[in-house]
């Protein structure tokens, strides 16, 4: 079996993935040298906290990011947890994007630590990537991991291959035969729910994939068993957006104990419209749609959303819009255990307008 027949692919491009180490941790134990070489996780220490990111020493243990505080301190007792300090994170972040345009102005961020940067028509995509790891390093005393290859799929699996602080470069001559022996389990876009069913049809590798038929994998994995025809053959032909308008900015909060009162609900409110505001105001946008979230103690969720004809210019009108959204829905039936406060529907800012209240 081989992929979806489509065009000649390009393999002229050359895509670098640099993904920062470890980064929320690596920058506390940066600025904290009593945390260097000890096993640190970034995130709340509470009962119901969770791991935004781990150390290397950390993930010896294995912690992971995204997972229950309660659970990673029962792997590693040792556990140090810090505080994250987003503000820090996005200065660090500002520091190395200005080091990728030095580059390349064609760069499509993933988040604050990785990003995809196209570089065709340079004569070595690899001197690229080392620069741009030593810079990195130099300024900001960070490391980081590069992957380089000729399509974002195959740069994304390489940037991980020789972490931390490593570089793998994956030349169209080696791609098909990289993504060939490549597990299931390190595609990008299957995660493990999705491995564990194609493990459970014999499905183990990119090899395994292209020996089954289009529409068989269609029928069992949906539309994405193109994609995966595709990368299992080392093909990719998603371009760098690096015009890539973002769609939403948000916040929310879990608390350590559902809470169930009308005061509680609106004081818990207040430091999620900080964080939203914050965010809001350093990336200069504003937007027509604010969302609530709302998910309760036992975890059913709902949203509610209030849309108008003009951005939301102040953060007056947050406030009065989220808490309304609050309002209509006290007195809650059970305790809520998370409140989440969204902006969309993104503009260039406006002028605050007495007329800017949502209806």
């Amino acid at each position: 079996m081989t992929a979806p027949a489509e065009d000649a692919p390009d393999l002229s491009r050359k895509i670098i993935h640099v993904d920062m180490d470890a980064f929320y941790a690596s920058v506390e134990q940066r600025d904290d040298p009593a945390l260097r070489g000890k096993p640190v996780a970034v995130g709340g220490s509470r009962e119901r906290g969770v791991v935004a990111a781990a150390s290397y020493e950390a993930r010896r243990y294995g912690v992971r990011s995204a997972m229950a505080s309660v659970t990673a301190r029962r792997k590693c007792p040792d556990l140090l947890f810090v505080r994250p300090r987003f503000d820090v994170y996005k200065s660090v972040s500002d520091q190395i994007h200005a080091i990728f345009r030095r580059h390349t102005d064609r760069i499509e961020p993933l988040s604050l630590d990785e990003a995809y940067l196209d570089v065709t028509g340079v004569p070595s995509a690899r001197d690229v990537a080392e620069a741009i790891r030593a810079a990195i390093r130099a300024e900001t005393g960070l490391t980081a991991s590069a992957g380089v290859s000729y399509n974002k799929f195959l740069a994304k699996v390489a940037s991980d291959h020789n972490k931390p602080d490593g570089i793998c470069v994956i030349p169209p001559s080696a791609g098909p035969r990289f993504a060939a022996a490549l597990p299931v389990g390190r595609f990008h876009g299957i995660g493990p729910v999705t491995a564990a069913k194609m493990t459970e049809h014999g499905i183990l590798t990119g090899a395994d994939l292209l020996t089954r038929p289009a529409d068989w994998l269609r029928t069992r994995f949906g539309k994405a068993a193109d994609y995966y025809l595709r990368a299992a053959a080392g093909l990719d032909d998603r371009p760098v957006r690096f015009n890539r308008v973002r769609k939403s900015i948000g916040a929310e909060r879990t608390f350590s104990a559902d809470i169930a009162d009308d005061a509680g609900l609106f004081a818990a409110l207040d430091p999620v419209l900080d964080a939203v505001w914050e965010r809001i105001a350093r990336s200069d946008a504003a937007g027509r749609t604010v969302t609530l979230k709302v998910k309760y103690g036992d975890f059913h969720q709902i949203t509610r959303a209030r849309s108008s004809m003009r951005p939301v210019a102040t953060r007056a009108v947050l406030d009065e819009t989220a808490r309304g959204l609050l309002r209509d829905l006290l007195p809650v039936p059970k305790g809520v255990r998370l409140l989440g406060v969204t902006l969309s529907a993104l503009c260039s800012r406006e002028p605050p307008s007495q007329t800017g209240l949502l209806l």
